[in-house]
């Protein structure tokens, strides 16, 4: 296998050996794959625990040169782990059959472990207001079979959107799923969050979903987020939802907020200003940090995967920082270690 370029990162003094850089003790986990472009680019980072180790489902970019059969838009590597540190490319996903609105690619995957099957929700790529949310199946984590019904959402076009639904997010919560989604507005310029819900028992295929609100339930609102509310990532913590979200188009800078609610619908800022800020000027993460991805790990320890870069796009690196919880009930709170 393809040893994939992975920086290893701190916080003290630097000392940087090939493809690693250590800064004090403790490692921070630094990944990006350049197999596809030969520069290092990995966004919309989405992990499971399956089979006893990490998999990590993430974008990555067309090949420059494409060879017969690659599929010549955005597709999602698969990476695998021990330790949610060191990372090493697996696959790469191609859901068979295609439909044709994926033929132009697909991206930002959203992975969850169901039934002994991984279900990987992702959405199309490069069709502006027709891109949806698809579905596919796994039992081994790497090869995965389509949902014959793709796309399997996306919300009829109204006053508020466009009817585009891209980077997925589903998680259960009381007795049913949610399925998050970012889409923009009819005049394409402003992206917001929307909810659809299904039945506890569904098979994830179209028409199982329906609008659990005709109207957004997070829209741009703070200085900070500016045109843009994307990639929401969702966990449950003492009976309340938490959304990690990134607020601001990519580069603008896109920062990471949270909100949290008790029904999974409606929802309340924790802050006026972000949870995780970009990179100082000079910091690896410069340019943004965006498109979170919230996850618990077995032992119980939460992580916040992330994207950043510092050249305003030509590069993408995905690391993650440990988030804890701090009080009970309504008082608890996420807080990054």
């Amino acid at each position: 296998m393809q040893r994939l370029v992975l920086l290893v990162a701190i916080a003290a003094l630097c000392y940087c050996n090939g493809s690693s850089c250590i800064k004090g003790e403790e490692e921070i986990m630094m990944f990006a794959d350049s197999t596809r472009t030969g520069a290092p680019m990995s966004k919309d980072p989405h992990v499971v625990f399956f089979k006893n180790r990490f998999l990590l489902y993430y974008s990555m970019p067309p090949a420059e040169n494409p060879k017969d059969g690659d599929i010549t838009g955005w597709t999602i590597g698969i990476a695998a782990s021990t330790d949610l540190i060191h990372w090493e490319k697996v696959g790469e996903v191609r859901p068979e059959p295609l439909s044709e609105l994926e033929q132009n690619g697909f991206c930002a995957p959203c992975a969850r472990v169901i039934d002994g099957k991984v279900h990987l929700f992702y959405q199309s790529y490069g069709s502006w207001e027709r891109d949806a949310i698809c579905h596919a199946t796994s039992v081994d984590g790497i090869n995965f079979t389509g949902d014959p019904s793709n796309p399997v959402f996306s919300p009829d076009k109204s006053d508020w959107t466009c009817g585009r639904a891209i980077d997925a997010e589903v998680i259960k919560f009381r007795g049913k799923y949610y399925l998050y989604f970012a889409t923009r507005d009819t005049g394409f310029v402003r992206q917001m969050q929307g909810v659809a819900v299904a039945d506890g028992n569904t098979d994830f295929s179209r028409g199982s979903w329906t609008l659990a609100k005709d109207a957004p339930i997070l829209a741009p609102e703070l200085p900070w987020e500016q045109e843009c509310i994307e990639g929401a990532s969702v966990i449950e913590k003492e009976g309340r939802l938490f959304m990690f979200y990134a607020g601001a188009y990519n580069n603008h800078p896109q920062q990471i907020g949270v909100a949290v609610s008790d029904d999974g619908i409606n929802w309340e800022r924790l802050s006026g200003e972000p949870f995780l800020a970009n990179g100082l000027e000079g910091s690896w993460n410069s340019s943004e940090s965006g498109h979170p991805h919230i996850f618990e790990a077995p032992d119980g320890r939460t992580f916040l995967f992330y994207q950043g870069n510092n050249t305003n796009g030509a590069s993408w690196y995905i690391s993650n920082r440990e988030v804890v919880w701090k009080g009970k009930g309504r008082e608890c709170r996420p807080s990054l270690k």
